[in-house]
């Protein structure tokens, strides 16, 4: 069934790892957007027990927690008779996911040639920086902390066809960035916009407060 031509373009969201040596290696566009996206906010301040002056200083922003489902289906790419769908399923898709949290092969061989020649110091391997995007107001620099694959079909090659993706992101900060690293600038510039937001809706919302009669400062 068609959509309406006047109805508005769906925005995807997207997870994407960017990695200078394989660009395209870790690009996941969701195929449908989840239902729900839970997030976990903990304020980070300074603590009980200290000073009185300080009980409401704040050590940094929070750490916010990101949790949602993906499904990934090959099934309208089946019927269409897709090439990749047909001989690899959603196999593509799904390796995408994983490579965000797997060393790169290249480095590995390396460290291993390096350690094999005495070396004592090798290359810790770092994962690409990634980025969790939903809609234009949430690009944000993540990490992966919670994943599993539950593959719900196959094809008879045991390829996998259709999977539900749990994830668990932890938003990266510019407490946890250096200024160097660009996921540091993306997180600011997503504060300023929460904080932008946040005016808006106190503005609209100021004058409901005890009738509008009451000066807050």
């Amino acid at each position: 069934m068609s959509s309406f031509p006047g109805s508005p373009r769906l925005a995807r969201g997207a997870i994407v790892g960017l990695d200078l040596f394989n660009p395209l290696a870790s690009v996941i566009i969701f195929q449908y957007n989840p239902d729900t996206l839970t997030r976990t906010l903990q304020a980070q301040m300074s603590g009980e027990g200290g000073d009185k002056g300080e009980a409401t200083r704040l050590k940094g922003p929070p750490i916010e927690m990101i949790k949602l489902d993906a499904e990934i289906d090959a099934t309208d790419q089946l019927e269409t008779a897709d090439g990749i769908a047909t001989s690899l399923g959603i196999y593509p898709q799904l390796s995408a996911l994983e490579m965000l949290i797997y060393p790169k092969t290249a480095l590995v061989v390396a460290n291993a040639v390096l350690m094999g020649l005495g070396t004592l110091e090798v290359v810790p391997p770092m994962a690409p920086l990634t980025l969790f995007i939903w809609g234009s107001k949430r690009v944000l620099p993540v990490r992966l902390s919670d994943f599993s694959i539950t593959e719900e079909a196959h094809d008879v090659h045991l390829n996998p066809i259709r999977a539900r993706v749990s994830l668990g992101l932890r938003v990266l900060t510019y407490e946890d960035l250096t200024l160097a690293n660009p996921g540091y600038h993306l997180f600011l510039a997503h504060q300023i916009m929460k904080e932008t937001m946040a005016t808006i809706g106190s503005v609209n919302n100021l004058a409901g407060v005890a009738g509008g009669n009451i000066n807050l400062l």
